[in-house]
């Protein structure tokens, strides 16, 4: 990673923010960018301390032109972008019945468009260093997950764009990977947002017994380091997968029951 040029969307916590450092510690060039500047700037500052070469870009990639701005603000500081990480992202939880249909569209916008816009202006960059794209999904990208239905489709897309986009480059020498981390601690469930669009403010899940942004960012490292073509984390994320590609009748059953469990489900206790 020496010298090379990273951008991470999303970067101001959680994962976004471990993989600027995991990257960082291997001397490359880091740009981060998020919605919210102040966030954005402390964890900028963190990284200066800790004696990375950094650049913040205040974007909200759900905005064409904010990404278009935020790639070309990357060349013109470090003149090239070698790896480009999709990892902006938000989620919801309702009952598909109860929801504002423009919940889902934002979730759309956010985690699917904006992995599309920073993948288009970022491609003719990392096309010139052979460099690498890679989209931070989920298992539920996998695996639909009831009280999340927007977040589902918008990883679904994803992985369906970026693995499309992956046989486009084929020929190309750039290498797209698609990591799933499965349940992580990060603030995503935090800011998740109800039917209304409103922000919960809590967790419905134990945190304590989750993956670490750390260790999940250094997941990703290594897998990037070794052009993996796709990474799925974790034992339950590994299970479910497998699972539910031979057994997916037994597998609904199964993410229902384990669903209904959290707090506050609005799913009923078989």
């Amino acid at each position: 990673m020496k010298d090379k040029v990273i951008v991470i969307t999303g970067a101001s916590s959680g994962i976004g923010k471990a993989l600027a450092f995991a990257f960082g510690r291997e001397q490359a060039s880091i740009v981060i960018c998020g919605r919210n500047l102040e966030s954005l700037e402390t964890v900028g500052a963190e990284l200066r301390q800790n004696g990375i070469n950094t650049l913040c870009i205040q974007a909200d990639v759900s905005q064409e032109e904010d990404v278009k701005k935020l790639i070309d603000a990357t060349i013109r500081q470090f003149g090239r972008l070698d790896i480009l990480i999709n990892n902006a992202g938000i989620t919801m939880r309702s009952m598909l019945l109860d929801v504002d249909p423009n919940v889902i569209r934002q979730l759309m916008d956010i985690n699917f468009m904006g992995t599309v816009y920073a993948t288009r202006y970022a491609l003719p960059h990392i096309l010139k260093t052979k460099g690498s794209i890679v989209g931070i999904s989920s298992i539920a990208g996998f695996r639909g997950l009831p009280v999340r239905s927007g977040y589902s489709a918008s990883k679904f897309a994803m992985n369906g764009f970026l693995e499309a986009l992956r046989t486009e480059l084929l020929h190309s020498g750039v290498h797209v990977l698609l990591a799933c981390p499965g349940f992580t601690t990060t603030n995503i469930r935090f800011s998740a947002l109800n039917k209304d669009g409103q922000v919960a403010g809590e967790t419905v899940r134990d945190e304590s017994k989750m993956m670490s942004a750390e260790e999940c960012a250094d997941h990703i490292l290594n897998a990037v380091k070794r052009r993996k073509r796709d990474l799925v984390l974790t034992t339950e994320g590994k299970f479910v997968v497998f699972m539910n590609k031979w057994f997916p009748r037994f597998m609904d059953r199964m993410v229902y029951n384990s669903l209904a469990k959290e707090k506050d489900s609005p799913l009923k206790r078989a």
